[in-house]
């Protein structure tokens, strides 16, 4: 028993030993590459143990795809509306859900609408 806590730790065969690179910012004190440094709790995603987020989030589907919408109507200012933040600007796919070829169609429906003064710009 007491052989086996003076003993060395065997190194593992899978994996040689690398030395860690540094991120970019900064020297190797600099915390993960990172402006700022490490975060508190494990800073970890929605689908790791050991800190992070404590809710499920769901995946984002598309709204049109859900209500099996086929074209976006420059015309319907309610719909385009959900979609273009306060500021006028129009909300990225990452944040709405929407897909790539519908985000396509109603990014061209909102800079039609607001050319007529449907939508502010």
């Amino acid at each position: 028993m007491a052989d086996e806590n003076t003993q060395q730790p065997q190194a593992s065969s899978e994996t040689p030993e690398r030395p860690q690179r540094s991120g970019g910012y900064g020297g190797p004190r600099s915390g993960g590459g990172r402006p700022g440094g490490p975060r508190p709790g494990g800073g970890g995603g929605a689908g790791r143990e050991g800190g992070g987020r404590k809710f499920f989030r769901r995946k984002k589907v598309c709204k049109f795809c859900v209500e099996k919408i086929d074209s976006v109507n420059y015309k319907d200012v309610r719909t385009l509306s959900q979609f273009v933040a306060e500021s006028g600007k129009i909300v990225p796919r990452r944040l709405t859900g929407v897909c790539t070829p519908h985000q396509r169609r109603l990014s061209e429906a909102i800079k039609q609408a607001r050319n007529i003064a449907l939508l502010p710009f």
